[in-house]
């Protein structure tokens, strides 16, 4: 295929923010349903490649076939990813500035706690704290019950994606402003993550609002991660989207990536049993979603539906490894598909542009704040002589 990219397509700041929403979300069910297996096993479940939708890994029995996850993922449900990422669109429409540690502790957390919402996977109206992940919940243990400074208590959590993979907001809100989106990112993660986890929200916030630059392509998008990424978070992204550069077609690409990834990815070989030394803090290691995601959309030039599918059948956490390149795919520009937009808008009982509406009005008011204080300074700098 042919892909398409921002430059082609352009795209106002409510279209890209709408792009990168969605994007995410309809990633993030495309992947839930293959999530945590290999591509080989993907391929031989599915009879060929993941194309669109599809219904649970286990059929009918997808209530009983896992207990520790008794989710129906499949079917265009989305997951904890999407479900978090609107919490947060929730946090800035309340605050309506830029959003810090103790916004998270203030409003995410007692959201999460007693607001029942529906919840796709569980096919009831339920607290958002009963599906989320440990590493989620851990949001609630420490700020709630444990009372521990917010922008500290992402320490001691187990080191993953669940604060990169809810932080589109984060770089939408500072649109065309990577640097101020991975600060923003970095401050926010604190509550949630630490070391590579933390490091990877920054990154991530940082290529959606990369994506969101005039003229922004999936190797500008790249650049600018690399300009703010740290550490082992930097060499993984490096390396990864080096070898993507040698790939036009993500079938060519799921191993190479893999490999690539692999020195850097603490999780090790079996996704589902993690090696002693996984999710653990580190200088040199890397989530795993980030870069991958990244060498995705590099490896379809841009465009949406490629860098999705390649996501999605790459298999391991493939639902956030989706969600981060719908995110950045559709803040290019790249257009989601209708088909399946709607129709996981419609499983998932969401209205999935909605959160995009409120984002952008939310953007233009802070934006509008950004520039009354820059101006303000500009005048106190220069009143004490400073030009």
């Amino acid at each position: 295929m042919a892909p398409k990219t921002a430059e082609s397509i352009g795209g106002t700041l409510e279209e890209r923010i709408t792009g990168a929403l969605v994007g995410a979300a309809v990633g993030d069910a495309l992947g839930g349903p293959v999530e945590g297996y290999t591509p080989d096993q993907i391929l031989q479940r599915h009879g060929g490649r993941v194309t669109g939708i599809v219904g649970p890994w286990n059929g009918d029995d997808w209530r009983t076939a896992r207990p520790i996850a008794p989710y129906h993922k499949g079917d265009g449900h989305v997951t904890d990813d999407t479900l978090l990422t609107h919490a947060l669109v929730r946090v800035y429409a309340t605050v309506r500035d830029h959003l810090d540690a103790y916004a998270i502790a203030d409003h995410l957390v007692p959201d999460l706690m007693t607001n029942p919402r529906w919840i796709p996977e569980l096919e009831s109206e339920a607290l958002p704290l009963h599906r989320v992940f440990l590493a989620e919940k851990w949001l609630v243990a420490r700020l709630h019950y444990g009372h521990v400074d917010p922008r500290e208590a992402g320490v001691g959590n187990i080191v993953n994606c669940g604060a990169a993979m809810y932080m589109a907001p984060v770089g939408l809100v500072n649109a065309a402003h990577p640097a101020a989106a991975y600060a923003e990112a970095i401050e926010v993660a604190g509550a949630h993550q630490s070391s590579y986890g933390r490091e990877a929200a920054g990154v991530l916030a940082a290529a959606v609002a990369a994506a969101c630059a005039p003229g922004a392509s999936a190797e500008s998008v790249v650049t600018a991660c690399l300009s703010v990424a740290k550490d082992g978070t930097r060499t993984a992204i490096e390396k990864v989207c080096e070898v993507a550069s040698r790939h036009q077609d993500f079938e060519s690409a799921l191993v190479p990536l893999r490999e690539a990834v692999a020195p850097y990815d603490t999780v090790g070989p079996d996704y589902r049993q993690p090696s002693l030394a996984a999710r653990r803090p580190s200088r040199l290691h890397a989530i795993e979603e980030l870069p991958v995601a990244l060498g995705m959309v590099l490896v379809a030039g841009g465009d949406y539906r490629h860098a999705v599918l390649g996501a999605v059948n790459y298999g391991r956490d493939c639902d956030s490894i989706a969600t981060m390149a719908g995110a950045v795919a559709g803040a290019l520009g790249s257009p989601v598909p209708d088909e399946w937009s709607k129709r996981v808008a419609e499983a998932s009982r969401l209205d999935l542009w909605a959160p995009a509406t409120t984002l952008a009005e939310v953007t233009r008011e802070v934006f509008a704040r950004d520039v009354r204080r820059r101006r303000a300074h500009e005048q106190a700098f220069a009143a004490i002589g400073g030009r």
